[in-house]
């Protein structure tokens, strides 16, 4: 089976890559040239230099794919064009390519975000039909993108799985709360208490190999997550065990986490750089429940949760560990 991704070089394009090798795929890897092979280097993939508008390119590598895993996007930008190329005239372009010169593909997933669909409402976690409701560009702009990919499903086998927040080895994100950790402090945002879905990436990867190879998913759309919701002072015991030591927790009221984005999204007014840590990252921050319920994944795919928080987190602070990150 030839299985394309784009992303591969990426946090969770890498691991989806070693899952495909490891079930026998034949895995060739859309790359533009400035992107790291880090996560690549000595593994047997083939590797195509080719940004995702490189229509040539694109038709060479498609025409005869039997999957393709679409995992490349943007996630900050300073323009709602930048997330829009990134996120949706990026996948048009795919779409397009496959539609004209492989409609015999077996297989499209699209891995998107719970950010299309947005936080949960109330305790009760959200599930695929509920009605999307983003509160962020980068949200809105993979809503669109799943709009796109359902236009297309009447002549492609398309499917969308909606990740939550992802932690694991390679991560740079959720790896900044270790690194400060580490030095002594767990911070946590607001006096509430706040639940969240936070998944292993190898629960992730696996996920997102199941909606490809199963017939069920066409032109369905899953959240792939924990079985479980996570309030933030299990995720800091979790940690605690991992590192073999406690932090001192400070709560952070939400006034001054708009207060930090705010300075920080004016100083990215003069770097050619999104900021990292923005108003919209703070409004996500603040947010009550950010949880999805997996029911769907688990009855059509198979889907099931194979490392509990505590593994997880065992498997990626060892990892960063013995990487030097820590």
């Amino acid at each position: 089976m030839k299985s394309v991704v784009t992303g591969a070089s990426g946090f969770v394009g890498s691991h989806l890559v070693d899952l495909l090798l490891e079930k026998g795929h034949e895995v060739v890897c859309l790359l533009r040239k400035s992107s790291s092979r880090k996560w690549l280097d000595g593994k047997p993939v083939q590797i195509v230099d080719a940004g995702l508008f490189d229509y040539d390119a694109l038709r060479e590598v498609l025409k005869d794919a039997d999957y393709l895993f679409h995992v490349a996007g943007v996630v900050k930008s300073k323009t709602d064009e930048g997330y829009t190329r990134g996120n949706v005239e990026t996948t048009k372009s795919l779409l397009e390519v496959v539609a004209k010169n492989n409609r015999n593909i077996k297989k499209i997933v699209i891995v998107s975000s719970q950010t299309a669909g947005g936080p949960s409402l109330s305790e009760k976690a959200r599930i695929e039909s509920d009605l999307a409701s983003p509160i962020t560009r980068y949200g809105k702009s993979k809503l669109e993108q799943e709009k796109l990919a359902q236009s297309y499903m009447d002549i492609l086998p398309i499917t969308i799985v909606r990740p939550p927040a992802v932690y694991g080895e390679r991560d740079t994100e959720i790896y900044l709360v270790f690194k400060t950790y580490k030095s002594g402090l767990m911070t946590l945002v607001g006096f509430d208490k706040k639940k969240l879905s936070l998944v292993y990436v190898k629960d992730l990867v696996n996920g997102i190999y199941l909606a490809g190879i199963s017939e069920n998913s066409k032109g369905e759309t899953y959240y792939i997550g924990p079985e479980e919701y996570y309030d933030w002072d299990v995720v800091s015991e979790a940690i605690k065990k991992a590192f073999g030591k406690g932090a001192l927790k400070l709560r952070i009221p939400h006034s001054i986490v708009y207060v930090v984005a705010y300075i920080a999204q004016f100083f990215s007014m003069f770097s050619k750089n999104a900021a990292t840590f923005n108003i919209e990252k703070a409004r996500d921050f603040v947010q009550r429940y950010w949880t999805c319920d997996v029911s769907k994944a688990k009855e059509q795919l198979g889907y099931k949760q194979q490392y509990s928080l505590q593994e997880g987190m065992n498997r990626t602070i060892a990892w960063y560990k013995e990487n030097k990150w820590l």
